[in-house]
């Protein structure tokens, strides 16, 4: 068997739909273990972009199974809404969801806006897709599992009750919910109905598969430096979105992961708050912003711009156990002059090459660069570099860089934003 995981190593949008679009060719079946709608994975398939917030990267290929395992939070309507759209491209994916994984409400929305507002300065910079206040209904166990709402006489029971609740919750922060709870009961009843038919026992399907050796690629969403636990708390989300929470959001052991890969974009980028070391302001981030599209998915906010990190991938490898790297958006560099890579932090007059010991020590460590030469731009050139040895010298020489002190190998490198701007070293689901 052959269980894959493909894992965002920096702080997000690193381009890991791409990775998984390309990988999912020779899975048999595709999991989504993590996250709801405030994760956006752009995948370019016939010529047309198609932007996922809940859908595995894998519909987009015939013959797969694909999951949403019991570590997501759904929003039925956007659910819904993405299958319309494949529907009406003639798309008609396989998929199935487990009982276990939780719904987001109308009212997780309301909360969400709120809390931010509430936290002032300390706002994490949420998508306000109602993702925290779901999962913290999930971890106060009064949470609205699919399972529950595929059933029409549990909906009915529990739902007006989770309402009240959350009623009171909002009117704290001096907030009535943008919805009545009889409109939002009535609506979730009718997606209940268009839901049903998706439901099924994920576990056992996924550990079925593997049992029979099919190919398994499970799906991370945002990043390792936005884990509840493993990344920068509080400007992070509200999921285990590391390595690890391919097991404990999809219902399979340890030993069911055979690849893990780093998905690495060429230099740092990263929407919503919290300290970037590496951070940069100047007309180069302008112009990697623009070269790169590096505007949210989901928020179409701008994203920050930075050199690429090293110190945060040495820990994204160690807290993730990467077998591998997917390099993506090298030809965004292209065409500046001199690049730059952290390989280090300064802190308390020191140098140090891991992470510090507490958040607040991250916000004050200062950046130190290595220069490397900048490469050309090969314009349509791009599509037909079809081997690591035809990248430009220097491109080659940055990421050979990366690998040797990550002391990890290079799988694969995107070029460009089509399924045929890739270079693959390494299949993960050959031995």
């Amino acid at each position: 068997m052959a269980g894959v995981v493909i894992v965002g190593a920096q702080w997000g949008d690193e381009g890991k739909g791409k990775v998984v679009d390309h990988y999912a060719k020779e899975a048999d079946v595709i999991v989504r273990y993590c996250g709801g709608a405030n994760a956006g994975h752009t995948v370019v398939h016939a010529g047309k972009k198609y932007k996922f917030n809940l859908l595995p990267s894998g519909v987009l290929y015939p013959q797969k199974t694909n999951i949403l395992g019991n570590g997501t939070v759904i929003e039925p309507e956007k659910l819904l809404a993405e299958l319309a759209e494949l529907e009406e491209a003639g798309i008609s994916p396989t998929l199935f969801i487990s009982p276990k994984a939780h719904v987001v409400l109308p009212i997780h929305k309301d909360l969400d806006a709120a809390e931010e507002e509430h936290k002032g300065a300390r706002a994490a910079g949420t998508t306000k897709r109602g993702i925290g206040p779901a999962y913290s209904d999930k971890a106060a166990r009064f949470g609205l599992r699919f399972e529950d709402f595929c059933d029409p006489v549990a909906l009915r029971e529990k739902l007006p009750k989770l309402l009240a609740l959350k009623e009171k919750v909002l009117a704290v922060y001096g907030k009535k919910p943008t919805q009545a709870a009889s409109e939002t009961l009535q609506q979730y009843l009718s997606y209940s109905q268009e839901c049903a038919k998706y439901l099924a026992d994920a576990s056992l399907l996924l550990n079925e598969a593997l049992s029979k050796k099919k190919n398994v690629l499970f799906e991370g969403a945002q990043a390792t430096m936005l884990d509840i636990d493993h990344g920068f708390y509080p400007y992070c989300t509200s999921s285990n979105t590391s390595a690890g929470g391919a097991c404990t959001g999809s219902g399979v052991g340890p030993c069911a992961i055979s690849e893990v890969v780093g998905v690495v974009k060429a230099y740092t980028s990263r929407v919503g708050e919290g300290p970037v070391p590496s951070e940069i302001f100047d007309s180069t981030a302008e112009k990697i912003r623009e070269r790169g599209g590096e505007f949210g998915t989901v928020t179409r906010r701008p994203r920050r711009i930075g050199w690429l990190d090293l110190v945060t991938l040495r820990y994204s490898k160690m807290v993730n156990g990467l077998t591998g790297i997917a390099f993506t958006r090298v030809d965004t560099l292209s065409s500046i002059e001199a690049v730059k890579i952290c390989v280090a932090y300064e802190f308390e007059g020191k140098k140090i090459e891991h992470m510090p010991l507490t958040s607040a020590q991250f916000s004050i460590c200062k950046p130190i660069y290595r220069e490397f030469s900048g490469w050309e731009d090969l314009g349509e050139g791009w599509a037909s570099c079809n081997s690591f040895a035809k990248l430009p010298k220097n491109a080659r020489a940055y990421l050979e860089f990366i690998s040797k002190e990550l002391s990890t190998p290079i799988y694969f490198v995107g070029i460009g934003p089509s399924r045929e701007h890739a270079i693959v070293l390494k299949d993960v689901f050959k031995k």
